[in-house]
């Protein structure tokens, strides 16, 4: 039986015009795929850092400062964010589970995305 995954509905499912994923639309029947810190460049393409940007801005509407469910968010694009702008908000925390929870640094989004918030 596949692993319980909440729909994070009204989120966007992509990034508009783009290929860059923001959900996923089924558990992935060979296991959850954890969520890792990765490291971004200063050199990273405009697209790319777009994509953060979108993706930063969407989870401050949707969910504030307040902890949110993994559910359906895509873990490569959290990976992306995790250990600065998105930390986990539980202790102990599993990364390869779809119902952790996780909270948006909104500071650290801020400083890291200011676009984001329409400052």
């Amino acid at each position: 039986m596949p692993a319980y995954m909440l729909k994070h509905r009204g989120f966007p499912g992509r990034l508009p015009g783009t290929d860059f994923q923001f959900t996923i639309r089924r558990p992935n029947p060979k296991g959850v795929t954890p969520i890792t810190r990765r490291e971004r460049r200063p050199d990273r393409r405009p697209p790319d850092r777009r994509a953060d940007l979108a993706f930063v801005k969407a989870l401050y509407e949707h969910f504030g400062d307040q902890p949110f469910e993994r559910g359906n968010l895509d873990a490569g694009r959290l990976s992306w964010l995790f250990g600065r702008e998105v930390l986990p908000a539980t202790d102990p925390f599993d990364p390869a589970d779809y119902e952790a929870l996780l909270v948006l640094d909104v500071q650290a989004a801020r400083a890291a995305f200011p676009e984001a918030f329409g400052d």
